[in-house]
């Protein structure tokens, strides 16, 4: 990547005074989102400066001369702010790879920018990665044949993602008229996004890859190369259908108008996230033999409010490969989380190949794709896939055999005014994460100084206050930590000794029963909990450190009957029943 000396130094090279204002449009991000145009600091419209210089070095390489030096000339499309015509530090940027010019402009970028609108460029082996996996699903072989329909990106920034659809379909049209393919390219290769200079960064870069095929264009039949990306609306289907969508979408949650959520009510439960209304956009913009290839985060794949997309998709597009990207940092701006790249194809397939990036590409599973808006079970180590495999055709969970979970009610820095170190009357005392350590019920002494909740609001003692024995879980682990389902149980003797009453901090979820005479004990259920099977079905669930208390609920278990076997075992023997259920003879 552009050496971060590099691009401080070239802001110096511009005048501090100067204002950009690039062109406005309603765009990727669009009308559900607070986007539009990128706020260029100064260092930005150092790098869009330049720019011009960069494109002098890639034509004369190309072998090209004359106005096809020029951008301005060669190209069509127009840098939204004023650049001069001679970059003082060009000539240090004559070395850079096209990744690497899109990447140092988004790097330019205020950070606040970067989050606001959610742009994050994508480490070139992430996008050659998923351009691979969407050609596999295409079934054609790497460079050698030229793209069989549109490949488009509603969120293509400097168009790290068509880069290498776009080389591949260069080197396997060589032989094919120069001129000819280089005038079909504007209905092979397609993208748009709100912001105006990273539109014209992605056409200057695809533009340079065009260069060696301009040069065996016979001079007095050359044209301008034509731009391949605009500023558009990535919620707005292309003008044609797309055989190829890939995308590393906008994320967070946004508020829709009613207009909005009618429009996407078929993926919608409760609040929306931009990256699931780009991907739900993405299939419906598919043509029947159509793929989607996208790097998202992977909590489309278990999390409540993605239970009606998971439908969606397993009715229009199966999910047929996922590789889960195993460094959480670096992908996505300050987001520390799973991501994975996935690929969703029109034509229908019975199994979703699962594999993980990490220094290396290794392979998983293979499971059958999963079509319901139920949470999906994929393992993310191979030695759990058969566990996932067997719990993915059970039909019973914690939910269906009378069990409810919540997520605790103090979210603590909302109430620190309330919070003390000794107990009074008017105050309960607080379970915190840490007391659930080693899955026994304890006192932390590190949060001693916050032990206790004055309850001063008047629905304390009806929303804070937890009275009866409950199943406490951990909502939240650290990566290092070697489970994800930790549980501890909160009995009546454990309540006495807390004056009977307590309040639960919201990185814990508590589970109850809801029938009189549940299927298992607080007791029998708090110790299944803590067995590895059910932590390696967890692990297969959510990808996350976060265990929401819907992923919870949703703990796929074998029938009643056998659950029920359960209650009077412990130890070495529950283990070993457990496991024979999750690993039948012959999975």
């Amino acid at each position: 990547m552009t050496d971060l000396f590099v691009v401080a130094a070239m802001s110096e090279a511009v005048d501090n005074a100067s204002v950009a204002r690039p062109l406005g449009s309603r765009g990727s991000r669009g009308v559900v989102a607070d986007s539009g145009p990128a706020e260029l600091t100064t260092t930005a419209i150092a790098v869009l400066s330049a720019i011009p210089g960069w494109w002098r070095a890639q034509a004369s390489a190309a072998g090209l001369s004359g106005p096809w030096l020029n951008i301005e000339y060669a190209l069509e499309a127009s840098s939204p702010v004023a650049t001069p015509v001679d970059s003082p530090l060009g000539e240090a940027w004559e070395t850079l790879t096209a990744e690497q010019v899109g990447a140092a402009y988004v790097d330019a970028l205020s950070s606040a920018t970067r989050a606001r609108h959610g742009r994050h460029y994508t480490p070139s082996g992430l996008a050659a990665q998923l351009w691979g996996m969407a050609r596999t699903s295409l079934g054609l072989a790497p460079g050698k044949q030229i793209l069989p329909g549109l490949v488009y990106d509603p969120a293509c920034g400097a168009g790290a993602l068509l880069l290498p659809a776009l080389r591949e379909h260069l080197h396997a049209s060589y032989d094919v008229d120069p001129a000819l393919t280089l005038a079909g390219l504007p209905n092979l290769i397609s993208g748009v996004d709100t912001d105006p200079a990273a539109v014209w960064v992605a056409n200057v870069v695809f533009a340079a890859e065009m260069l060696p095929t301009l040069a065996r264009v016979p001079e007095k039949l050359r044209r301008p190369l034509p731009s391949l990306v605009k500023v558009g609306d990535g919620l707005a289907p292309p003008e044609a259908p797309a055989r190829v969508v890939v995308m590393n979408p906008p994320y967070g949650r946004v508020r829709l108008s009613p207009d909005e959520r009618n429009r996407f009510a078929h993926v919608l439960y409760g609040h929306a996230n931009l990256y699931g209304l780009f991907m739900a956009t993405a299939v419906e913009s598919l043509d029947s033999q159509g793929v989607l290839a996208a790097l998202v985060p992977t909590s489309f794949t278990s999390g409540r409010y993605f239970s009606r997309l998971r439908a969606h998709l397993g009715r229009e597009a199966g999910m047929t490969a996922v590789a889960f990207v195993q460094d959480r940092s670096g992908v996505f701006t300050s987001v520390l989380q799973e991501t994975c790249l996935a690929t969703f194809e029109r034509r229908k397939r019975r199994k979703t190949r699962i594999t993980s990036l990490g220094s290396a590409e290794t392979a998983i599973a293979t499971v059958k794709v999963q079509r319901s808006g139920d949470p999906w079970v994929l393992p993310r180590r191979s030695d759990d896939a058969p566990v996932a495999a067997t719990a993915s055709a059970m039909t019973e969970s914690l939910a269906s055999l009378g069990w409810r979970a919540s997520t605790g009610p103090l979210v603590w820095n909302r109430r620190s005014n309330d919070l003390y170190s000794t107990w009074d009357p008017s105050r309960t005392h607080i379970v915190w994460a840490a007391d659930l350590d080693g899955g026994i019920l304890h006192q932390d002494s590190a949060r001693d100084s916050m032990r206790y909740l004055a309850l001063t609001a008047p629905s304390d003692q009806k929303v804070m206050v937890l009275e009866e024995p409950a199943i406490l879980v951990q909502r939240t682990t650290a990566p290092e930590q070697s489970r994800r389902l930790i549980a501890a149980h909160l009995s009546q003797e454990a309540l006495s000794a807390r004056r009977g009453r307590v309040t639960v901090e919201n990185h814990v979820n508590v589970l109850r029963p809801t029938a009189e005479d549940p299927v298992l004990t607080l007791e029998a259920m708090t110790r299944l909990l803590a067995t590895k099977t059910l932590d390696q079905v967890i692990r297969s669930i959510s990808g996350s450190v976060a265990l929401s208390a819907y992923e919870l609920e949703s703990i796929p278990l074998p029938s009643r009957e056998v659950v029920r076997g359960w209650n009077s075992l412990e130890g070495a023997a529950l283990e070993d029943a457990v496991s024979a259920a999750y690993r039948p003879e012959g999975a």
